[in-house]
């Protein structure tokens, strides 16, 4: 009687889910040939076709189709009963970083699931802007880390995509006549650098009223009404608005709150935190 290689059936799960070989590879952290070498071996363990090609794509097969269906049971059992076993056997402290502005929105429920699931671990938190929270994660001070930044030495996943958008005071005037006047971060700053980037796309005049080190500077010039920021949606107040397209300011990206963790850790317990959160999240996705 053969065995399914749990692994293999993982990367399959993930090629369905990410409709691409190129998807699962980013999803994986692994190259587009591991995933085709990988898929190939389930191939041959299987004895059928898993994939047709669909011009430039290959789509899964029924019987593919019908696998990733027993990938999904499988693994939910596998990472339920590695979960339920080996969350009385994590113990310690672990230092977790977060953004100021998502302090009372993505990180509660990243707080709830570690105390939930791990009871014994003991969490230090530290909040502070994203480029910190980065350095400190580089140079060992914190464990995990949410940030909308990236590197290619990290490992981490999505646990949300937030819209952003230009928000004021909810009283504040907006003069399409004068200069728009900014309330931004000092550098280093991701939504400084997309709100410059953005008007530097138009005809509009503009102005940086003024500069703050921290969201605490700059939530106090918006609902004084000094201006403009450009936020992701979490740093909105009951007092505050959005101004958009419609008052002639341009779009502006979404951001994407990553959870990183050094990709060359070897703490057991920073990998077993950091396995079991991007377990839930994915299943919460997928729900």
């Amino acid at each position: 009687m053969k065995n399914l290689d749990l692994d293999l059936l993982r990367t399959l799960v993930t090629v369905e889910k990410a409709n691409t070989f190129s998807g699962a590879a980013q999803a994986l952290f692994k190259t587009q040939s591991a995933i085709t070498q990988q898929m190939q071996r389930l191939e041959s363990q299987m004895g059928c076709p898993l994939f047709q090609k669909k011009g430039r794509r290959r789509i899964l097969t029924a019987q593919g189709q019908q696998l990733a269906d027993y990938g999904r049971r499988l693994l939910a059992i596998n990472d339920e009963a590695l979960r339920s076993i080996g969350r009385n056997q994590m113990e310690g402290q672990i230092k977790l970083g977060a953004p100021l502005d998502v302090a009372d929105t993505i990180l509660p429920p990243v707080l709830t699931h570690i105390a939930r699931h791990a009871p014994k671990v003991r969490m230090e938190i530290r909040v502070d802007r994203s480029p910190f929270l980065m350095d400190a994660l580089q140079s060992g001070d914190i464990d995990l880390t949410i940030s909308t930044r990236t590197s290619p030495e990290l490992t981490g996943f999505a646990l949300r995509t937030s819209p952003t958008a230009w928000i004021c005071a909810a009283d504040y005037v907006y003069n399409r006549r004068a200069p728009l006047p900014l309330i931004l971060a000092d550098e280093p700053s991701i939504f400084r650098r997309t709100a410059l980037e953005a008007l530097a796309q138009t005809r509009l005049t503009w102005r940086i009223n003024y500069v703050a080190p921290t969201l605490v500077g700059i939530k106090a010039a918006v609902r004084a009404g000094l201006g403009v920021t450009a936020r992701s949606v979490e740093f909105l107040g009951a007092d505050m608005r959005v101004l958009g397209e419609a008052d002639g300011l341009p779009p502006l990206p979404p951001m994407t709150y990553m959870l990183w963790t050094r990709g060359d850790t070897i703490s057991p317990l920073t990998i077993a935190i950091y396995e079991m959160l991007k377990a839930q999240f994915e299943q919460q996705k997928a729900a």
